[in-house]
């Protein structure tokens, strides 16, 4: 069922998720519901689990293993470069503690981003005297210039987000890539707000360290999230976290090596979240079914019409009109209601979105339907 482009097919989609039964769910960039797929390995793993014990533990490992070569599909990575982490930050602060400082290096990123992808860098002032330096958003847009005139001799890092999740703005992480590769410094990219709806990857645009939990855009549970380091940067990265299942042979408990690893499973300390990594599975398997162009082009088109009908009603849109300046988020602001009565009136009609600053985040994935924009833009009041 590749590239589904008629009604039918959608709608066999929207019928994986339960969810539409009770909700016009849309907030994907918060916490997205499972799938029916995703709810069945999981309990299937619990089942196995209960009843079995750890009988079945090859088939857990062969699981994790067919989550990671789907996972390097995904962003167009090789299997060894891929490893499995609890969530977003854990990935941002392998890269961040693993770096080789000097006093006086530097680290550039925006001064709009999640804290996840701030605090990690902050704490390296206070350990080695490595400063961080934010670029501002200029009309709701991370421009490729004001990066590059932050960056000087010192800089060792940038770091940005994908999409921003309080603007939704997708930065031009190729443009970005090749920056950082014609300067030699890290390039890390937080990819929770992107991956899952709009195309990753990770080699045409020179990404050195990602990192994306799977409980947004991919649709997959808390706890379970996708680390990337290439190949080439791997030996390059000091593994401050080196656990029993970073070495070569793991299960060889008595002989103790501390060889590490020769591929990205190194920064995998010890035991998975073995459930978790069963719903990533099935989430991702789902991704690929259907195919990120198709869900892209989808997304793309239902937040076209959202943002068309935010604007007749007399509300101001904050995200970018342009297709290649957004993925799935829209936030929007009014003089007149506040984002919390913005909130509270679409929450009271089983409309899921989320308060973001000064105005309220719209977040559709692809299983949404036209008719539930139009449903929304009927509950919101003029202004």
């Amino acid at each position: 069922m590749n590239n589904p482009s008629g009604c039918n097919t959608w709608q066999n989609w929207r019928d994986e998720f339960p969810v539409t039964e009770t909700y016009i769910y849309m907030n994907h960039a918060g916490v997205a519901p499972l799938s029916r797929r995703v709810q069945e390995a999981m309990v299937g793993f619990m089942e196995d689990a209960t009843l079995h014990g750890a009988v079945h533990a090859d088939l857990w490992a062969e699981t994790a293993e067919v989550c990671r070569t789907r996972a390097a599909q995904l962003i167009n990575a090789d299997v060894t470069e891929i490893a499995f982490m609890k969530n977003t930050t854990q990935g941002i602060l392998i890269a961040a503690n693993g770096i080789d400082w000097q006093a006086g290096d530097n680290v550039v990123t925006t001064a709009v981003e999640f804290p996840a992808n701030v605090y990690p860098w902050w704490s390296l002032k206070e350990r080695y005297g490595v400063s961080t330096r934010m670029v501002p958003e200029r009309d709701g847009r991370i421009h490729v210039e004001d990066i590059a005139a932050m960056i000087d001799e010192r800089t060792r890092v940038l770091t940005i987000s994908h999409v921003e999740f309080a603007s939704g703005f997708r930065n031009d992480i190729k443009a970005l890539g090749e920056l950082c590769q014609a300067r030699d410094i890290w390039f890390v990219v937080d990819a929770i707000q992107g991956l899952g709806v709009v195309e990753v990857d990770v080699k045409l645009c020179n990404i050195d360290i990602l990192a994306a939990d799977g409980h947004k855009w991919l649709l997959a549970p808390e706890g379970a999230a996708i680390f990337y380091c290439a190949n080439e940067r791997q030996e390059q990265l000091i593994n401050t976290n080196i656990g029993w299942s970073s070495v070569v042979n793991p299960r060889d408990f008595l002989n103790y090596d501390l060889t590490q690893q020769p591929n990205a499973t190194r920064f995998e300390e010890g035991s998975y979240n073995s459930v978790g990594l069963y719903g990533l599975n099935a989430a991702i398997e789902l991704l690929l079914d259907i195919s990120i162009p198709a869900i892209e082009e989808r997304v793309l088109g239902l937040t076209a019409r959202l943002i068309d009908g935010l604007q007749a009603k007399g509300y101001r849109v904050l995200t970018s009109k342009t297709d290649s300046e957004r993925a799935g988020i829209v936030i929007f602001e009014s003089d007149r209601y506040t984002p919390t009565e913005i909130y509270e009136t679409l929450y009271n009609e089983n409309i899921i979105t989320a308060e973001r600053g000064s105005g309220v985040r719209i977040s559709p994935h692809f299983y949404n339907t036209a008719s539930e924009i139009e449903r929304l833009l009927e509950v919101l009041p003029a202004v």
